[in-house]
């Protein structure tokens, strides 16, 4: 039994291509990565923007972390309120908690999340043209 199948593959090269730019910005060394680290510097910016103040502990303790494709805020574990003695990351939470526009890391997502969210998108799009 034979086969004679003749068949013509078309843009195969471009598809290889274009696979390979998917693969590279897919990394996180590549444009995926680079989004993350701008999306998470972009939400800590807000953060420190919609955090009430009153002595400034708070606010200034707000921290960025990137690890390969994930990226996150947090309030620093040993900033310490000079006038209370108290840990941020003890009554950052409750501050929080209080909701409205006590909710600093909620109001990031609902008020700049959009943002963002265009910011990563389009350093990704580009990197596929």
């Amino acid at each position: 039994m034979t086969f004679d199948v003749r068949l013509t593959i078309t843009g195969v090269q471009q598809a290889q291509a274009a696979n390979l730019r998917w693969v590279a910005a897919l990394r996180p060394t590549g444009a995926l990565g680079e989004a993350v680290r701008t999306g998470t510097t972009m939400a800590h910016r807000y953060a420190v923007i919609v955090t009430h103040v009153d002595t400034g502990t708070l606010r200034a303790s707000h921290r960025v972390a990137v690890t390969g494709l994930r990226g996150r805020v947090y309030i620093a574990p040993d900033a310490v309120n000079p006038r209370s003695g108290r840990r941020a990351a003890v009554y950052g939470p409750f501050e929080h908690g209080r909701g409205g526009d006590h909710a600093f890391y909620r109001r990031v997502v609902d008020e700049y999340g959009r943002e963002i969210e265009r910011a990563m998108g389009g350093q990704v799009k580009v990197a596929m043209r």
